[in-house]
């Protein structure tokens, strides 16, 4: 353990990583109901669980013999809700029904190619230099909003409205009632700081809707989508659903479709690329990881890891895997170690066998995570300039409302990215338009050309 994690050196011991890596585990394991409940929608459930528990696993390996770092990695939220809801569902949803998610795992394969490639040159944390500052803040906030409006949604909190188009839901509904009392239970959990507390709260949400159901309140009705809480069994080791996501692609259609299968890719590259440099830079200033200068030691391996993780995912059957933020818990209980990471990875194949248990937690149980975690990435806009340069608040403003109002990362992204270009050339500042900018300003372009076209 020496020879590999260096724990002197960083001044920890076996114990305090092994503490360390299971707190991280603790504060991250909702992803394991959260993303089969977000990608169940278009994909095999079991497949997913199974695909993203062992493709974090396999990642978090990586970071832990590859960089050294505590740090954990899963499937991102909003990069699974893009996947589900604004690929699957919606560009794709009409033209290849329940087939779109092969063209989705299509993208994140080749994004993790791609992040591969960018990695090994060293390149990809130039390119997020190359990104003004309130755009990467909007987007993230943007991000906070749509993943918690998809919770709330999940739970019936917010439901359609034809006059409106949304409103609230009813307060006789189990599923809205239950996921408030959920949403209390994890923020009074979290201001005590117990350990794994977004976990507990969904645990203890799914619990009382399993009481709701004993009693009557929460009546089953299977043909409406309301599925028994209680789950068939507690253990099982079940990979049957793997053949059903694992190498399904569609190489086909993205040659057919370049233009909007590149679209995607560059949406599902954008956010993943600012995404983990932000969460792997955070983490590792609060672990003292730094160096003199500000800068990350071993990052171009950090990174690797993560690109890696994302080409195994979608290989295996998830959306795009990234440095998971929780991660932190585990360096606040003293995690400075690979080995930290090792013993997240461990937990996540221990979580394998527990199938049954996860795949049976639901969108109402799963919502106050998703609420919550959706409030830490809105935090974001407090760092946002609204005073200085207009194409900077603008950009960064449509970034924040459209993404959940339209139903779309990718459009969000796209508004934001193009106002900022064209406000630039607009008021004179063309010279301030980086030439990543200018790449992304015409791969959007070309992309909004197509839909015209398309539609004429």
């Amino acid at each position: 353990m020496e020879r590999l994690f260096k724990l002197k050196e960083h001044g920890t011991t076996v114990r305090t990583e092994l503490i360390a890596g299971t707190t991280t585990f603790l504060a991250m394991a909702y992803i394991l109901a959260v993303n089969p409940n977000i990608l169940g929608t278009v994909m095999n459930a079991n497949g997913v669980f199974v695909a993203t528990a062992l493709a974090s696993a396999l990642a978090t390996f990586l970071m832990a013999f590859l960089a050294n770092y505590p740090i954990a990695l899963s499937a991102g939220l909003g990069l699974n809700a893009y996947f589900a809801y604004t690929v699957c569902l919606g560009e794709l949803g009409d033209s290849m029904g329940d087939q779109a998610f092969t063209v989705a795992l299509t993208a994140v394969f080749v994004e993790g190619v791609i992040f591969i490639l960018l990695s090994v040159l060293k390149v990809r944390e130039q390119l997020v230099n190359g990104i003004p500052a309130n755009l990467k803040l909007g987007i993230t906030a943007g991000i906070g909003l749509f993943v918690a409006f998809i919770g709330m949604q999940g739970a019936g909190l917010i439901v359609n409205s034809d006059a409106t188009l949304v409103d609230l839901g009813s307060f006789r509904s189990p599923q809205m009632v239950l996921c408030l009392i959920g949403l209390l239970i994890t923020i009074v959990l979290v201001h005590f700081q117990i350990k794994g507390a977004v976990l507990i709260g969904i645990i203890a949400t799914w619990l009382l809707g399993m009481l709701a159901q004993g009693i009557g309140w929460y009546v089953v009705d299977v043909e409406n989508g309301v599925y028994s809480l209680i789950p068939s069994s507690i253990v099982s080791l079940d990979f049957s659903g793997l053949k059903d996501t694992a190498f399904k692609f569609n190489f086909g259609w993205a040659f057919s479709n370049f233009l909007q299968f590149v679209a995607i890719v560059v949406s599902f590259l954008y956010v993943d690329l600012f995404d983990t440099v932000g969460t792997v830079v955070g983490v590792a200033s609060k672990a003292d990881l730094l160096d003199e200068d500000g800068k990350l030691p071993r990052a171009g391996k950090v990174l690797l890891a993560d690109a890696i993780g994302t080409t195994a995912g979608a290989c295996l059957g998830t959306s795009t895997i990234t440095s998971f933020v929780e991660s932190t818990a585990g360096v606040a209980a003293g995690g400075r170690t690979g080995l930290t990471a090792l013993t997240t990875g461990v937990w996540f194949l221990l979580a394998l066998i527990f199938s049954p248990i996860f795949l049976a937690i639901p969108s109402f149980a799963t919502a106050p995570a998703l609420i919550y975690v959706g409030m830490l990435m809105l935090s974001s806009v407090t760092k946002m300039k609204f005073d200085g340069d207009l194409a900077d608040a603008v950009g960064g403003y449509l970034a924040v409302v459209i993404m959940p109002l339209s139903y779309s990362i990718a459009t969000g992204i796209m508004f934001a990215m193009m106002f900022w270009v064209l406000i630039k050339v607009c008021t004179g500042k063309s010279k301030d338009v980086s030439p990543v900018m200018w790449v992304i300003f015409a791969i959007f372009a070309l992309r909004i050309l197509a839909l015209v076209t398309s539609f004429s």
